[in-house]
């Protein structure tokens, strides 16, 4: 089992990337709540990781902090929930969010996310409920970033189409992903940061 990386981001495309660990490249797929916290390209990174073994591949899971990597092991342990929908419950809302529909035995944000249905919904807030007993909601530390100047179109226009392809790859539709892109009134945003807002307004 790899458990954690150390290296280099050589590559970020949501919701992959690349880390080069001592000329080594692992092909990570992240939750969305990891990657807006990622450096830059070509900064130092670790990553917590889980590692799936199937009979066609070998898939690996990174996160940013372990607090996140034992949330999605929780998640993936419930009968149903594979790691992409996992993911895509990671990726809608943060840990201490969930941390807190689950407590509170709110459907209402959990049936927005792909994949989830009402019973779904119901079924996994019961499951989880003895589960998070333990689990204790911690400040919010992550802020959006504060309005950057304004970015040449060529840049934009990349940023939202790497925002689209991140969103249907948790599960929404090309209509339902670029809406929710072309919402966002400002437009000099990071894809990591048009990613968030879309999904905000999702949920």
């Amino acid at each position: 089992m790899i458990g954690r990386l150390r290296g280099t981001l050589a590559e970020k495309q949501p919701p992959h990337l690349i880390l080069d660990v001592n000329g080594l490249g692992y092909e990570l797929e992240v939750p969305m709540t990891t990657l807006y916290r990622l450096p830059s390209v070509g900064e130092p990174l670790t990553l917590h990781t889980h590692l799936v073994v199937r009979e066609d591949a070998q898939l690996l899971y990174g996160f940013i902090g372990k607090r996140d990597r034992d949330f999605f092991r929780e998640l993936i342990r419930l009968n149903g929930v594979g790691p992409k929908l996992a993911l895509a419950l990671m990726s809608s809302l943060e840990v201490d969010e969930l941390v807190r529909c689950v407590s509170a035995q709110d459907t209402s944000a959990l049936t927005k996310v792909p994949g989830v249905g009402k019973k779904t919904a119901e079924r996994l807030l019961v499951e989880l409920k003895d589960r998070f007993k333990a689990w204790e909601v911690v400040p919010n530390m992550f802020a959006l970033v504060p309005n950057q100047p304004d970015a040449p179109a060529s840049q934009v226009a990349s940023a939202e189409s790497d925002a689209v392809s991140a969103l249907i790859s948790l599960g929404y539709k090309p209509q339902e992903a670029s809406k929710a892109v072309s919402a966002i009134k400002d437009k000099n945003l990071s894809s990591e940061d048009m990613i968030r807002r879309a999904l905000k307004g999702m949920i």
